[in-house]
């Protein structure tokens, strides 16, 4: 059922022309986008590149990601040293990269010199429990709505089928000419 012009429901039908059902109906299903598909979207690079996987991507509705946590990422030696926990702040990012994929694989957009997707808000975020050298973070992002060109995506994050955090994160797709 479409809520709003751009509400994305399961099994939903889309009016003639809509923007989002343009670049959907061309899209085929993609299983998983391996690393180097995942560098063709996103502009983040090593350290700061927290997505190492796509397991599912469903064109106009959802992508399910993962990041191995091991023992070498850098954050590890200062957070903290006797009890290494991944940063709250990081597991955000790493949803929001999560985020900025779907949309962007969605849109069939690539940042360039001129054209960047931007993380723009930020709304329920909650942890519920750390994470630990070993784990394996699984992200699920579906998308919420799109209103005036702000994506709005909802992700969980999950370890071992249990939560780790939630939120409702927003982007925008904008030109950087002036």
């Amino acid at each position: 059922m479409l809520r709003q012009a751009f509400r994305i429901e399961p099994d939903a039908t889309h009016p003639a022309g809509s923007p989002i059902m343009t670049n959907i109906s061309n899209s085929k299903k993609v299983e998983n986008m391996d690393i180097k598909e995942i560098l063709e979207y996103l502009p983040h690079r090593y350290p700061f590149l927290l997505i190492d996987r796509v397991l599912n991507y469903t064109p106009g509705k959802s992508l399910v990601a993962l990041k191995n946590v091991t023992f070498n990422e850098n954050f590890f030696q200062g957070h903290f040293p006797n009890r290494p926990l991944m940063p709250a702040v990081l597991i955000l990012e790493a949803m929001a990269q999560t985020a900025g994929l779907l949309v962007l694989r969605n849109i069939d957009k690539r940042p360039t010199e001129k054209s960047e997707y931007y993380f723009a808000g930020i709304d329920k975020a909650r942890f519920r429990r750390p994470v630990e050298p070993g784990d394996q973070l699984i992200f699920y992002a579906e998308f919420s709505r799109m209103t005036r060109g702000i994506w709005k995506v909802d992700v969980t994050a999950k370890v071992d089928d249990k939560l780790v955090a939630s939120a409702e994160l927003m982007g925008v797709f904008r030109s950087m000419e002036k």
